[in-house]
């Protein structure tokens, strides 16, 4: 009886099996448009940031100001900010001296390296960028809140792994 089996399971089974991964190794997989992708998410980031361009306005700042006021605890000189934000030194120079002059950044000698300035958020600069932060997060919340919670656990993740 296991004889049997075991040799209907050779000849039926296995060759099945076998057929199916065959078939697979043979189905080409859907070509996935990564120039679309890439587009959707920025035309997505795009949405959020513009949609609160005038509010951060508001409060002082141009985006990108925003976005190097974000960066100065993590990257406190300037040419690593620009690095970080793909920026030109120069623009960052123009920026930096506009934070200065409106009190959401001071410049300091940095004491490892005489040579350098270290760049530190004042507690204006801190409660502003706090604040245009959070118009960031909210708008880009309402866009979350259009998947449901297993929707976005997901994109999370997959977020997680390109990162």
């Amino acid at each position: 009886m296991l004889s049997e089996l075991v040799q209907w399971y050779n000849s039926v089974l296995v060759p099945i099996y076998d057929s199916l991964l065959l078939n697979k190794k043979q189905v080409p997989m859907p070509k996935i448009d990564v120039g679309k992708i890439w587009s959707l998410n920025y035309r997505l980031l795009m949405s959020v940031i513009t949609s609160v361009a005038p509010d951060i306005t508001e409060l002082g700042l141009e985006t990108k100001e925003l976005f190097v006021l974000a960066e100065v605890d993590a990257h406190p000189h300037p040419a690593e900010l620009a690095g970080v934000l793909s920026m030109p030194k120069p623009t960052v120079t123009m920026y930096v001296k506009r934070l200065e002059a409106a009190g959401f950044l001071r410049r300091e000698i940095d004491g490892a390296d005489l040579r350098r300035h270290r760049l530190i958020l004042t507690p204006e600069g801190r409660k502003t960028m706090a604040r245009g932060l959070a118009l960031l997060s909210n708008a880009f919340g309402a866009r979350l809140a259009r998947l449901n919670s297993a929707q976005q656990s997901e994109l999370a993740t997959l977020l997680e792994k390109l990162s």
